[in-house]
């Protein structure tokens, strides 16, 4: 898996980002019986103002939120809680660019203290939920909700995290 990584904010000089988003990336791509090493994303290191420019430029809601993701491809399901449409094997070539993510590290961090959790444990959460949303999962209905978490859960339990719902 390739991370591709940018740092806008010096509030991660002291996250250990790349690292966790390697882990983070890697887990849930295995999950999904997806090999790794042919894939990249890149990844956003941002504060909040930047993050609150990128909502509003993409998304219309000019506040900032954790994270936000924009997929390479539409993989989207064709039914609510079907399973989106994956990338075929791409074993020959460079990693297969599945997208861009952009965290807020303010916003993850107060989240993180409202949960209880760990700023890591919050922050391999939000990776694994942009890696899924770059895959064409979403939680626009129930059971798109229910699949996506699912998966959150599974991966999460195996980088030894507890289930955030």
């Amino acid at each position: 898996m390739t991370v591709d990584l940018v740092i806008e904010d010096e509030a991660w000089d002291e996250a250990a980002v790349e690292r966790i988003a390697e882990a983070a990336c890697f887990a849930t791509l295995e999950e999904l019986g997806l090999e790794p090493g042919q894939f990249a994303v890149s990844l956003l290191a941002a504060g909040d103002d930047r993050i609150a420019e990128l909502n509003a430029a993409f998304r219309g809601k000019p506040t900032p939120t954790n994270v936000l993701s924009w997929p390479a491809e539409d993989r989207a399901a064709a039914s609510p809680g079907e399973m989106p449409h994956l990338p075929p094997p791409h074993p020959v070539g460079p990693p297969l660019e599945i997208g861009d993510i952009a965290l807020a590290h303010g916003v993850i961090t107060r989240e993180a203290v409202a949960a209880g959790v760990s700023f890591d444990d919050h922050l391999v959460h939000l990776i694994v939920h942009g890696v899924l949303h770059l895959l064409g999962f979403d939680h626009a209905t129930d059971a798109d909700g229910d699949l996506m978490e699912g998966i959150e859960t599974r991966v999460l339990a195996r980088l030894g995290i507890a289930d955030p719902y």
